[in-house]
């Protein structure tokens, strides 16, 4: 697929400034460094901005969180986007498989969700985030009230220490414009949203949203907001 930053659909009221902003955020970041890195779920926001990353750095690192939880579809589209745009993609596993931690921990998605999320999301993350500076995020502040303060560029901690600085270049998009850039740019979706998916994770804990109004309502019965990879440390 051939990767661009041509013009959006004017009939999006101010996307074309917010693509603007976005292009030139990515340029003025991206080196083509070994030590940038885009985070991706495969969702609609993380691929507009690996669109963007891969037009100055196509071989840039992709790391997708393989939870072994997730979607059937979402390792399918994962396995096509990772050949057709011909990502360079690292998986990045927990340290026990499934069948491992359930029988040692019983189904911590369902007794305790958070260390369910430590385990096979923010550990593994952390500790691959140790060997990049730039980590580039599909975040937005639409997507959760706990998103509100977002910023583009932020300056983030990991447990070791280690700052990397985070960037965040959909920070002020509407999901309405990511839509729009993504059919512009011919970038398919994963399929899951046509069956009313607005936000997707790992399957036990994703569900068809509660709330019209707050796309993250079908995320963990609505017991927490964050699976914690984009929390500081204290």
């Amino acid at each position: 697929m051939t990767v661009s930053f041509e013009s959006s659909i004017g009939i999006v009221p101010g996307l074309d400034e917010k693509i603007a902003a976005a292009h030139s955020l990515v340029t003025a970041n991206v080196k083509g460094a070994p030590t940038e890195c885009v985070t991706c779920s495969f969702q609609a926001e993380d691929m507009i901005v690996l669109h963007m990353v891969r037009a100055i750095h196509p071989d840039v690192p992709v790391l997708f969180l393989d939870t072994g939880y997730h979607f059937a579809e979402t390792y399918v589209y994962r396995d096509q986007m990772t050949a057709g745009w011909k990502l360079n993609l690292i998986n990045l596993t927990p340290r026990q498989t499934v069948p491992e931690q359930e029988a040692q921990f019983g189904i911590l998605h369902q007794s305790a969700p958070d260390q369910c999320c430590k385990l096979r999301k923010v550990v593994p993350l952390f500790e691959a985030l140790a060997h990049y500076d730039t980590w580039f995020t599909g975040l937005r502040r639409e997507q959760a009230k706990s998103r509100a303060q977002l910023q583009a560029l932020d300056n983030f901690t990991l447990p070791s220490g280690k700052q990397l600085l985070k960037i965040s270049p959909l920070t002020d998009w509407t999901t309405r414009d990511v839509w729009y850039y993504a059919q512009e740019h011919g970038i398919p979706l994963l399929p899951l949203y046509d069956k009313g998916y607005s936000s997707i994770g790992c399957e036990p804990c994703t569900s068809l949203p509660s709330d019209a109004n707050d796309p993250r309502s079908g995320r963990w019965s609505g017991r927490k907001q964050e699976c914690g990879i984009h929390i500081q440390s204290e």
